[in-house]
């Protein structure tokens, strides 16, 4: 491969990864009424797929639900969503997730994430910290369509489940370890 063509992959590798990590191509950032709205009908739509899902999310202290995450990259890579928490069935804060990756990847997706916060102090975590990186904190397990059909109150023992769903288009790998959660002040 010559000179050239690798240079025009890099930058192509840049920009996608950093529209993905920014939101997007200068899109106006959703109101907090539009995420709340966007938000419960990710909600209907996981417990339409996964009805063991509704019960954690009646066993659980929050509820963070990022309706859109936006996936992709060539070599590298990012990821982008805002989200809601909701405690009491009620907005309690907006989140943003963020992330980047480099290495052998290529595609774009689009997804829905769902995290169940089980005790108080994983709760606390999330509204006292400065920014989570997932992966320090409280334990997250990430729920699969196998995992989410044994869910029950004796098997529930960690702090925090993530569940993906909705997923569009091609990419490998849900994983959350390595992304950022920070508090934001949507409209």
């Amino acid at each position: 491969m010559n000179t050239t063509r690798r240079s025009l992959l890099g930058i192509a590798a840049l920009g996608a990864g950093s529209l993905l990590v920014s939101g997007g191509p200068a899109e106006a950032a959703p109101s907090a009424r539009q995420i709340d709205i966007d938000a419960a009908n990710a909600l209907n739509q996981l417990y339409a797929v996964q009805p063991k899902a509704r019960g954690l999310s009646k066993r659980a202290k929050g509820v963070l639900v990022f309706p859109k995450i936006y996936k992709g990259g060539f070599l590298v890579g990012g990821l982008s969503g805002n989200g809601v928490l909701r405690v009491g069935g009620r907005p309690a804060g907006y989140y943003n997730i963020t992330a980047a990756s480099f290495g052998l990847q290529a595609g774009a997706q689009a997804y829905s994430f769902a995290m169940f916060f089980m005790t108080n102090e994983a709760l606390d975590y999330l509204n006292k910290s400065d920014g989570w990186a997932i992966g320090s904190g409280p334990s997250v397990v990430v729920v699969d369509k196998g995992m989410a059909a044994n869910l029950s109150s004796t098997t529930l023992t960690q702090d925090v489940y993530a569940i993906p769903f909705g997923q569009k288009g091609l990419m490998a790998g849900l994983g959350l370890e390595g992304s950022k959660i920070t508090h934001i002040h949507p409209a």
